[in-house]
């Protein structure tokens, strides 16, 4: 067996850091929140992968399945959760992923739309102002082990 092979092996879920998809769906420009939280999950120790702009709810389930994420972090501002963020999780499903990946929502969502994302399987929605010690602790009480 090589050496690496023995590391890897020998590493418990409690040794892998926590790998994040920070994901801005649809024609959303505003990135800055994004970016916050990513450097965020960073400096508290997660792995994080950035999407960009303008992705389609295909590209994020896509880049959530290759690159094997814990979490999938959906950023949106645009008004279009309740369109776009169903298909993501929908996309999750049909690729098994959903059930061992954990799914935030962060943005402007309002009251009336946080059951219906709840019930198409969002774990957790964070609104602007939420400290981000809430959202990492979040993160890390709620991921699902591998």
């Amino acid at each position: 067996m090589k050496a690496g092979v023995g590391l890897f092996l020998a590493m418990s879920d409690s040794d892998r850091k926590i790998r994040c998809l920070v994901a801005k769906v649809g024609l959303d420009g505003h990135d800055r929140g994004a970016h916050v939280i990513s450097r965020a999950f960073r400096d508290a120790g997660f792995e994080v992968i950035y999407s960009g702009l303008h992705k389609s709810p295909d590209e994020i389930v896509q880049a959530a399945v290759q690159e094997d994420v814990d979490v999938v972090g959906i950023s949106i501002l645009s008004g279009a959760h309740n369109t776009l963020v169903p298909k993501v999780m929908a996309g999750l499903e049909e690729y098994g992923a959903l059930h061992d990946t954990l799914v935030l929502v962060g943005g402007i969502i309002p009251e009336e739309d946080r059951e219906r994302l709840e019930d198409a399987g969002v774990d957790g929605i964070f609104g602007p102002g939420t400290p981000m010690e809430e959202t990492i602790e979040f993160v890390r009480n709620n991921v699902k082990p591998r």
